[in-house]
């Protein structure tokens, strides 16, 4: 068996939300250890890691990350390594992710190149977003590289395919929590009540006028409650509500106009409703823009090589954090084909271990060219 494949089953199984990855983060260390140590050194950072690997005559810091934690989803893939934390899953392949920085990481520890490289294991990733502490925390500050790479794992591209644009890759994206309060009482009275299952499900429509009405046609954006909570027993009017969901934009800009019309239609909802709102915007997470140079690049480095096919893709509403890493550093992020029929956060995800290898080789090589070129 490839080691970086029993490497990721062994991740496989210990997966830990974010900013708990204690389990994770000692299985990194004690790898890390284990490799040969003349050219590296080691900070922490909360339940995160970075390793710098001091290059032969470094002009400039590469920058590798990777994202640790895994999803609050209980695991149905029946898989021999499957989770052993209760509730908890691997669903997003960050398994994957991390096996394949720990392979990156060995090879350039036995193939240092001329640059130092710096291998990032972020936490939070799914939330509550580590990005963007990690990438103001004073050991990255000391440690800031040139420009950084990441991938993330794609079930809907074959094994060996790799997936990217210029630009933008990944949506603006928001958590989105509203609280509502009224008055409840019996089922019986409901004129002596406010009833905030009524408020709930008029707010529920009246976002979704956001984006058919408040949105530019030629743009994009989603509003989408996944979530909805209220009342206590069915013979009692609902005194409280509660609308989980997400927003999802293609610019900045798009998301401050998005929340701006939320804010006035919860205004309008408390005026209508006589009830009390709060609104939370929990984790944002800032757009995945992929530098256009350096991209251009890579996608030209993939054509040149017959171990992979290069596939130019479309940006997608999903979001990552990272986008905050490139908001400062140039980079780029990309699509790794995996194969399988379930879908990112999916509890069945059983991503094809094949590409663990193709990410490995197609990612040294690339690393070994940018190390090495003088500009």
């Amino acid at each position: 068996m490839n080691p970086f494949v029993k490497i990721r089953r062994d991740l496989h199984q210990i997966p830990e939300l974010g900013f708990q990855e204690f389990k994770t983060q000692k299985y990194l260390l004690n790898y890390i250890d284990s490799l040969p140590q003349d050219r590296l050194s080691l900070k922490k950072w909360k339940t995160g890691i970075f390793v710098k690997i001091h290059g032969l005559n470094p002009e400039k810091t590469i920058g590798y990350r990777t994202d640790i934690d895994g999803l609050p989803i209980p695991e149905e893939t029946g898989l021999p390594f499957s989770s052993t934390h209760e509730a908890q899953m691997h669903a997003c392949g960050h398994d994957f992710h991390m096996s394949i920085a720990l392979g990156i990481l060995t090879y350039f520890t036995l193939h240092p190149v001329d640059d130092d490289l710096l291998f990032i294991f972020q936490p939070a990733e799914e939330g509550p977003g580590g990005a963007e502490p990690m990438l103001k925390s004073q050991e990255m500050r000391e440690w800031m590289p040139d420009m950084i790479f990441a991938l993330h794992i794609a079930p809907e591209y074959p094994v060996g395919t790799i997936a990217v644009k210029e630009g933008l890759l990944f949506a603006n994206t928001s958590e989105l929590f509203i609280d509502l309060k009224g008055k409840g009482g019996h089922a019986a009275l409901p004129h002596q009540t406010n009833d905030m299952v009524i408020a709930a499900c008029a707010l529920v429509s009246q976002l979704q006028t956001i984006i058919s009405r408040n949105v530019n046609p030629l743009d994009s954006a989603v509003i989408t409650i996944g979530k909805i909570t209220g009342g206590t027993v069915q013979n009692i009017i609902a005194e409280n509500a509660r609308l989980e969901g997400t927003i999802r934009t293609l610019t900045p800009e798009s998301m401050a106009k998005v929340k701006h019309r939320i804010e006035a239609i919860i205004k309008g909802i408390e005026t209508g409703f006589e009830c009390e709102t709060k609104i939370d915007y929990g984790s944002m997470y800032y757009q995945v823009y992929n530098h256009h140079e350096l991209t251009k690049e890579f996608m030209d480095f993939v054509r040149g090589n017959p171990d992979v096919t290069l596939f130019e893709c479309k940006e997608a509403m999903t979001g990552e954090d990272f986008g905050y890493m490139l908001k400062e550093i140039p980079g780029f992020m990309f699509w790794l084909g995996v194969d399988t029929p379930f879908g990112l956060h999916h509890a069945k995800l059983n991503p094809n271990e094949e590409a663990i290898e193709t990410a490995i080789r197609i990612m040294t090589k690339y690393i070994t060219f940018k190390g090495n070129r003088r500009f």
